[in-house]
């Protein structure tokens, strides 16, 4: 269940590094950085990085990890906009951030034909029950760069909001989804998106739709039901859950031939990455992730089709929640965001708009 380390490569600034190599051997196998800060997204891409990703939990980071410069400008856009929110304010900082990191991505998304280079804007976590709402923003993001892919959650509102703004034009990436069943629907709502493009004579050329898979999160949920129900399993074996619904995931997207790549996020172990190098996907590791992998000198060979361990995979069936995750048909779309981990996230993230509300009154109503 572990993989090998390569320790003759310890070089994590050049092209030596395990993900170097890896981005130029298994080219088809997109890197993104999870993350839009400008400076890691950078050394990413010097790693062969093609994308990025952003949501209300990793803007609020990356706005916090350069707190002076965001904080001078909240102050501007308060005195250019004295009637702005602080949500629009804190929305109108994630948009800019977002435009900075497109602009990095614009080379490869060029190179690719608009297939990579894309960089992950999310909708607002508030909209999440409202599908016109979330197809709204959905094309005023698309219009800030580009080379922007709009992230809208994988819920039955989200599914319709998808297949509605792939129609419009905009290149979607699902989020709020952990399970094979979420994905699938995914990729169904963007090739009738497509196909009804087709039928009005618009254009339909590579827009570079992915269906995200939190692995992570997956198994963090399977872990929090293992001890609420007091199981007691053999070790490890939990981190194996989101491989097996990520590799579920791509097996059923390659047989039925969608024009949508699946996404690994949420990592909690190497085997997020590990695992799917050599597939036709995207895989998205925070950037401390990639610092470690490179640090180590991981090896990095193709392991897509390797399948999980048929014990591993049989204890795993034993909890109604990852079955529920891995059959394309474990769940029906009135039960998307009912799910344990759907409802966690959301709320995270939710939480985290809230943060960003709040850094705001700070700006602008300083504590006495």
């Amino acid at each position: 269940m572990t993989q090998a380390l390569d320790t003759a490569t310890t070089d994590v600034t050049g092209d030596r590094t395990p993900l170097a190599r890896m981005t130029r051997e298994h080219p088809q196998t997109a890197l993104w950085n999870d993350s839009a800060d400008p400076e890691q997204l950078g050394r990413a891409i010097s790693w062969g990085a093609v994308g990025a990703t952003c949501n209300p939990v990793i803007a609020l980071a990356a706005i916090t990890a350069d707190l002076p410069r965001w904080t001078a400008r909240l102050r501007t856009l308060a005195d250019e906009r004295p009637t702005a929110t602080e949500s629009e304010l804190g929305w109108t900082v994630v948009q800019e951030l977002s435009i900075d990191a497109a602009r990095l991505l614009l080379p490869a998304f060029e190179a690719s034909a608009g297939r990579n280079g894309r960089l992950s804007v999310q909708t607002d976590p508030r909209l999440h029950r409202d599908a016109a709402a979330l197809v709204r923003q959905a094309e005023q993001f698309a219009a800030l760069a580009p080379n922007i892919i709009v992230k809208i959650p994988a819920t039955k509102v989200g599914v319709e909001a998808i297949e509605e703004a792939t129609f419009r034009g905009v290149s979607v990436n699902a989020t709020v989804s952990f399970t094979v069943a979420q994905a699938v629907a995914v990729a169904e709502a963007v090739e009738r998106g497509l196909d009804r493009r087709e039928r009005e004579g618009l254009p339909v050329e590579e827009t570079g739709a992915v269906a995200t898979i939190m692995g992570g999160r997956l198994d963090d949920w399977l872990k929090i039901v293992a001890a609420r129900e007091g199981l007691l399993l053999p070790p490890g074996v939990l981190d194996w859950a989101g491989v097996a619904a990520l590799k579920n995931a791509y097996r059923i997207f390659t047989e039925r031939g969608y024009r949508t790549r699946v996404l690994s996020a949420a990592f909690r172990t190497h085997l997020h990455l590990s695992e799917l190098v050599g597939g036709d996907l995207v895989i998205s590791p925070p950037f401390e992730w990639q610092e470690s992998i490179n640090h180590a000198g991981l090896a990095l060979p193709a392991r897509i089709d390797s399948p999980v361990d048929p014990e591993v995979l049989d204890t795993l069936r034993t909890l109604p929640d990852f079955r529920a995750a891995h059959e394309p048909d474990g769940l029906a779309p009135e039960e998307f965001a009912g799910f344990g981990p759907s409802r966690r996230t959301l709320r995270q993230f939710l939480d985290a708009d809230a943060q960003l509300d709040a850094l705001v009154r700070d700006v602008l109503v300083p504590a006495p």
